[in-house]
């Protein structure tokens, strides 16, 4: 009976110079970063490229020792595809390109949903990206952005749940547009291309 190795420990080997412990990382993942690659891209070819390019991305990481433990081996390894992925529509010209720099486009696009595959995975990345940013507003607006972003909700009825008036949850959605904002740029965050 073969003993499974813990990726962090087959990360290790291969640091340390065992080129098989790399080999039964890709073979070990191979499967799920492939069809995530496939499922983005809908062509074999296309694939076999982000994937071997992903792979080199891998081994440089972890032959400079840049490499951290904070994350799991896996969701590293998927994030470095996605951002290839990204990066194979920008080059083709296929990625959704979008005007302005005003913060409402950001949510604009967000309720949009007429989206091709590469539109979806852009938008699955502003998605995750933005409520990690909205995670970090202070909960008075957090709630009223969330009420008319994401419900739908007029100010009034935002005034009418939070027991604010129309210009003290107008304020906070200005406020909350304002810090989001702030926090986009002081992470030098690209919500767009």
């Amino acid at each position: 009976m073969e003993v499974l190795i813990d990726d962090s420990l087959l990360i290790k080997r291969y640091i340390n110079g065992d080129e098989k412990a790399l080999e039964t990382l890709i073979n070990r993942h191979n499967q799920r970063i492939s069809g995530f690659i496939y499922s983005k891209v809908n062509d074999r070819d296309i694939t076999e490229d982000i994937f071997q390019d992903t792979f080199i991305k891998v081994i440089r990481t972890l032959k400079r020792g840049t490499y951290s433990e904070e994350g799991k081996f896996l969701p590293w390894v998927m994030r470095i595809a996605h951002n290839l992925i990204i990066d194979h529509f920008r080059k083709t010209s296929r990625m959704p390109m979008f005007e302005g720099s005003d913060s409402f486009n950001i949510f604009s696009f967000v309720s949009d949903d007429r989206l091709n595959i590469e539109k979806q995975l852009i938008k699955d990345q502003i998605d995750c990206d933005l409520n990690l940013l909205i995670e970090e507003l202070p909960e008075d607006q957090k709630q009223v952005l969330l009420m008319r972003i994401y419900k739908d909700m007029s100010f009034k009825e935002i005034s009418e749940i939070t027991g604010v008036s129309i210009n003290t949850a107008l304020g906070r959605m200005r406020y909350a547009l304002i810090n989001l904002r702030k926090i986009i740029d002081k992470n030098n965050i690209v919500l767009t291309n």
